[in-house]
This record gives structure tokens, C-alpha cells and sequence, in this order.
């Protein structure tokens, strides 16, 4: 058995274990500064650094390689002989460090792994939620944070949100709950956990150029409900989220529960009417259901869509897995807000309502914000990430207006437009990067925007050809809204 092996624990022997971190994020540096606390021989190396990281690691005593040359990354990798390898989930399964490790039978985690053996630091662990999706997974999370909060619960959302986990599983009076959401990158790495509840919100294509199909995709995806101890939380309405439980290798005993926009049935959370419903956490569950909120409560966070009502209902059912009573829940969607850039209200002016909806980055994402509009005048683009677009253009051309197409992959939207809705206007953005591309794009909003049309970004696609990220993105066209329409 091998040294690693046997590290299950904050309270294990650590000291001088040769761990290399690979990447220099958040997580990266979490996981540096973690291990130099546990007395572990750490190795960072990365494409890039800033000079006060590189002060800090130096301070915590921390060894640095930073270059983008990966035969000299992986020299310097072979000399140090790491028995572990932390690495940055964004790095891509391929690539030589990572195939080095794999030849040479070096492990490789992720942080939530080494949070995972770590997680006893101040006494009795937290539980951990696990939330992943192709869309909805940061609103979900910290709405269940939030509701966990109101019932005063120590909790945290953590992981692929906010805070790194490792910094969560070091608050130093501990905390009840971890609300932890994960990324398909981080679940494609991560081992084995074995979490109070877990759900996938939803599965559509996504970041196929990073795994390769929509089969390694959906696999790592399904990864979050192995050895669920209490409730695998699934969407009833997507029929790829309820195989995953089917085939989840879970403790005796967890159960399968379904959210709905339909009348719950038993073991499921859903919606009658006007009233969200929990069929699934009381004994007389085969005749009777307990009232969670309603729409006029959900409808306090944000324009009432079916992606919301999801979104919540999914939330509640992880609370409610966890105990949390019915008030609590219903006043913690009463008075919870959601972050910016998700189907926000910029401006109304002229009967013309103006939407940032930047964080769609995907096209499950804009599919959501598309079918909540009759007539829109769409800003879509940027990098598409392997994803084809013509589906969801044919599936909403009834509901677009006009197409405002932007960013470096412009020209397979323009012939996705040209090929299903021909019938349907485009104009492209020329400008290049910045406070430009939204300035070119609202002013041509402006020219066909007529009252009762909606001029919605929601770009299907990243950000990072042209703009920091998708809340830069969101920023200056809200900026550019303000600044031209007003």
C-alpha cells in the first residue's frame, strides 16, 4: 500500500509528502498554501503567475516553476518525483503532464479530493451537497446555501463557486453544511466522496471539445451520485438525469427524489399550480403533500421562468433532504437575490425591455432565456466551445425577431441562421474586443427594437475571445444600454 493510500484524515502524516500543484487559480493556490500547512513538499507549477502569489508561496515556503514550455514543466516535474500531483481541473485529460502521471502510476486529484481526506480539520465534518448540471448549477447553490443559512445552519457553497473548498474545510469553527458545486472538468478528476445528497440539475451538450464526446461528458456528469448516502436529487423532466441514478452505485438506503414543473408524484418535489409541492419528505407522502412557497414567492428572486421554478425546486428538495422545515424555506426564497448577468433587467424604456443574460454561456442556458420571450432581438456569439447552434436556433426561430451575431466563432452561428431560419435578419458585430462590440451591438438593437420586443444577450457561448469573462461581457453591455438607450 502506497503512503497516499493511507492519508485519510487533517490528522494523518502529511509532513513532506512531494506533492506538485499544477495550475496557479484559485484552487491551485488553495491547494498550495493547504498542503504547506500540513508540512507537505510542495511543487507549484503553471503557465502563469502573478508576483504576489509568488511572494506568498515563497513565504509559506512553497517551490515555483512557472513556464508555458510543457517539455520543460514536465523536466522539472520529473526531477522533483511527486507522489502526488494536484492538478487544475480546467487542464485538459491529454495533455503530457497528465499522461506522464498515468504511465508513471502517479495519482492525480482534484481539490475536492484532497478536501474530501481532509474535511475532519475542526472537528465533525460538515455534510456535503453536491450540485452539478449543464446550466442552473451556480443559482441553485447558493440558494440552497441561502436556505441553509436561514435555518441556522452554518453553511458555505464552495467548490466551482465563491469560495475554494479547501479554504471552506479550513473555517476555523466549522461549518454544518458544504453546498458544493462541481463542474464537469472537476468531476472528469474527482475520486471517490460519499456525500449526504447530490444532484444533476439537467444534461445538454456542453464543452465537448474538453471530453472529447457527449458520452465522456454525460459520464462525468453522472460521477456526482456515486455513494450518496441520503438523497440523489434528479430532474424528472430529463430523462438522462434519472438513468444516472439508476446506474449510481449509492449506500443502502439513499433515495431517488425527482423535482417537476408537473403535479408531484410520490418522491418528488414539483408544482401544483401555483404552489411548490413536497411529495417526497413526510410519512403520508401516497395521499398528501406539504406546501413549500409559491410562484409569488419565487417570483420575489427574478422573472418567473421554468428554468427558475427548477432551479428552486430542486434547491428546496436538497433542503428538505437535509431536514430543513418548510417556514425556513419559503422565507429564504422569499429573500434571496440572484447574482448579476442571469436573465437581469438592464433597462425598460418605450415598452422595450433590455435583458443581460451573459452567464448563458451554453445553449442550455439560452434555451432557458430564449423560450421566456414572444419577440426577441437576440445578441448571441463569442466562442462555442465544439457546441453546434443550429438546434436551438430552429427550435426558437418562431421566438427571434432579429440576430445580432458577435465574437470569434460568428461565422458558424451566421451559417447555422442561413441554413434553419433564413427567414430570420442578421447583423455582425465588426467590432473586435471590449466596450466596442456592445456599442456596435446596441446601437443595431436600437434600429429594429420596436415595443413589447425584448433585447436579450445570451450569448450560447464563452466569453473570452473578446471580453475578462461573462461578467465583463454582461457589464459593458448593460454599460452600453445605459449609456445609448437611457
Amino acid at each position: 500500500m502506497s503512503r497516499i493510500d493511507q492519508l485519510h484524515s487533517w490528522h494523518d502524516d502529511w509532513k513532506d509528502l512531494k506533492v506538485v500543484v499544477f495550475g496557479l487559480g484559485v484552487s491551485g493556490f488553495s491547494a498550495a498554501d493547504t498542503l504547506a500547512e500540513l508540512g507537505a513538499e510542495v511543487l507549484v507549477v503553471a503557465a502563469a503567475a502573478d508576483e504576489e502569489q509568488l511572494e506568498i508561496l515563497d513565504v509559506l515556503g512553497v517551490s515555483a516553476v512557472i513556464t508555458s514550455d510543457n517539455e520543460e514543466l514536465l523536466s522539472k516535474v520529473q526531477d522533483f518525483a511527486p507522489e502526488l500531483i494536484i492538478t487544475s481541473p480546467g487542464v485538459r485529460p491529454e495533455h503530457d503532464l497528465i499522461n506522464w502521471a498515468k504511465e508513471s502510476s502517479v495519482p492525480v486529484w482534484v481539490d475536492i479530493d484532497l478536501a474530501w481526506r481532509l474535511r475532519d480539520k475542526v472537528g465533525k465534518p460538515a455534510e456535503w451537497f453536491l450540485i452539478t448540471g449543464t446550466n442552473g448549477k451556480t443559482t441553485t447553490a447558493q440558494l440552497l446555501e441561502h436556505i441553509f443559512l436561514t435555518s441556522g445552519l452554518r453553511a458555505m457553497a464552495c467548490g466551482n463557486i465563491g469560495t475554494p473548498i479547501l479554504d471552506a474545510i479550513r473555517v476555523p469553527d466549522g461549518l454544518d453544511a458544504l453546498v458544493v458545486e462541481l463542474s464537469s472538468f472537476q468531476l472528469h478528476y474527482m475520486g471517490q466522496v460519499s456525500p449526504h445528497s447530490a444532484a444533476v440539475l439537467n444534461l445538454d451538450l456542453d464543452h465537448l471539445d474538453w471530453h472529447g464526446s457527449f458520452e465522456n461528458y454525460r459520464d462525468a456528469k453522472a460521477k456526482v451520485y456515486q455513494q450518496v448516502r441520503i438523497a440523489c436529487v434528479y430532474n424528472g423532466q430529463d430523462l438522462a438525469t434519472e438513468r444516472m441514478v439508476e446506474e449510481a452505485d449509492v449506500v443502502e438506503g439513499a433515495r431517488a427524489i425527482a423535482f417537476t414543473l408537473a403535479i408531484p408524484a410520490r418522491s418528488q418535489v414539483g408544482y401544483v399550480e401555483e404552489i411548490l409541492a413536497d411529495r417526497a419528505f413526510l410519512d403520508d407522502r401516497a395521499n398528501s403533500a406539504i406546501e413549500l412557497a409559491t410562484t409569488s414567492d419565487i417570483e420575489q428572486i427574478s422573472v418567473l421562468t421554468d428554468h427558475l421554478k427548477q432551479n428552486v425546486a430542486a434547491a428546496s428538495a436538497l433542503a428538505r433532504a437535509a431536514g430543513v422545515e418548510p417556514a425556513a424555506i419559503q422565507q429564504a426564497i422569499r429573500s434571496f437575490k440572484l447574482d448579476g448577468h442571469r436573465i437581469e433587467l438592464v433597462l425598460e424604456k418605450d415598452q422595450i425591455r433590455w435583458f443581460d443574460d451573459s452567464k448563458a454561456t451554453n445553449v442550455h442556458a439560452t434555451a432557458a432565456s430564449l423560450k421566456s420571450f414572444d419577440s426577441v432581438i437576440w445578441l448571441v456569439g463569442g466562442l462555442l466551445k465544439g457546441v453546434e447552434i443550429e438546434p436551438l436556433i430552429a427550435e426558437y426561430a418562431n421566438r427571434i425577431k432579429f440576430a445580432i451575431v458577435l465574437g470569434k466563432d460568428a461565422d458558424p452561428v451566421l451559417a447555422a441562421f442561413a441554413k434553419v431560419a433564413p427567414h430570420i435578419s442578421t447583423y455582425r458585430v465588426k467590432a473586435e474586443s471590449g466596450f466596442a462590440v456592445m456599442v456596435e451591438a446596441v446601437e443595431a438593437a436600437k434600429k429594429v427594437a420596436a415595443p413589447t420586443d425584448v433585447v436579450l444577450l445570451a450569448p450560447a457561448a464563452a466569453s473570452m475571445d473578446q471580453f475578462k469573462d461573462y461578467a465583463e461581457r454582461g457589464n459593458l453591455f448593460a454599460n452600453a444600454v445605459r449609456e445609448l438607450v437611457s
